[in-house]
């Protein structure tokens, strides 16, 4: 169980260092650039490793459209996490992120008519009222760049919503692969009007780091829940916000004010909790905010 917690901290670390690569490539890098070379790295590196070991196993799905489904919404997620990350600070983006289990709950209960109980409900309410301290709506601080990490919450929680739905028949490493690639084959669609030559070759590098990053970390979640239960694993994924401040600090010089730390602390603890209860009652694991 040690094992998996390690490796779930580990791997949100990973996470933290893709997303402050990411915020300094934003700078130089076209998004829709970067985002190609973050999938593509993505799905070569997993290709590479996985299909020798499985064959055409890693290959069979029974819903190869929602799988395409599930793909599109996590690199709309990507893109809005990228727009974000232009223009916000590392942790107050992480910690509004990490609203989306709150967010499963709310749908539960709107959309899909599921019971909800009252401490899930003050869970939903206190992850909302910290999310509003970072924002400050009508403060100096606020503008029109705050809805985009709000449009990562919302297409990240049907993104998870749906792999609870596969995890049921699907293999992990399946969903992973194709997550990948179908990321990968639309954002090629897109992507030539975008393409600019860099203007070193520390972007590259950049670039690089970002897709391994992201691969690496998903492989350790991979692991991770292999080895511990993912009730045990879910509240350590909110060291992601520590993380995020760290890089924050460290690269961009940036901490959070007081109200900022109130609100990323409301929204860890009311997070947490949520995405305890949720990963309890669906036995399926959430995924941690990443770029």
């Amino acid at each position: 169980m040690l094992a998996g917690i390690g490796l779930v901290v580990f791997a949100v670390a990973c996470f933290a260092v893709l997303d402050t690569a990411t915020k300094v490539a934003v700078t130089a890098v076209p998004v829709l650039m970067g985002i190609w070379f973050r999938y593509a790295f993505q799905a070569v590196a997993t290709t590479a490793v996985l299909l020798p070991r499985h064959g055409a196993s890693l290959l069979r799905t029974a819903h190869p459209r929602y799988q395409v489904l599930r793909g599109a919404l996590l690199l709309s997620s990507s893109l809005f996490a990228f727009l974000s990350l232009r223009h916000m600070p590392m942790a107050e983006f992480t910690a509004i992120v990490l609203v989306t289990p709150l967010a499963i709950t709310f749908m539960a209960a709107t959309v899909l008519k599921e019971q909800v109980s009252p401490l899930r409900w003050s869970l939903v309410a206190g992850g909302f009222v910290g999310t509003m301290v970072i924002l400050r709506p009508g403060g100096e601080a606020f503008s029109w760049a705050m809805f985009f990490p709000l449009g990562l919450v919302a297409s990240n929680a049907w993104f998870q919503v749906l792999t609870s739905k596969l995890a049921q028949t699907e293999n992990p490493l399946t969903l992973h692969f194709y997550t990948g690639w179908v990321g990968t084959l639309i954002a090629s669609v897109a992507l030539p009007p975008f393409w600019q030559a860099l203007p070193s070759w520390h972007w590259w590098a950049l670039l690089c780091l970002m897709g391994a990053m992201g691969t690496v970390g998903h492989f350790m979640l991979i692991l991770a829940y292999q080895r511990a239960p993912a009730s045990t694993l879910t509240p350590y994924l909110y060291a992601q916000i520590g993380f995020a401040m760290l890089g924050g600090w460290l690269v961009f010089g940036h901490m959070p004010d007081l109200a900022s730390l109130v609100g990323i602390g409301l929204i860890a603890l009311c997070g947490a909790a949520g995405a305890w209860l949720t990963v309890r009652e669906r036995r399926v694991p959430i995924e941690p905010a990443e770029s």
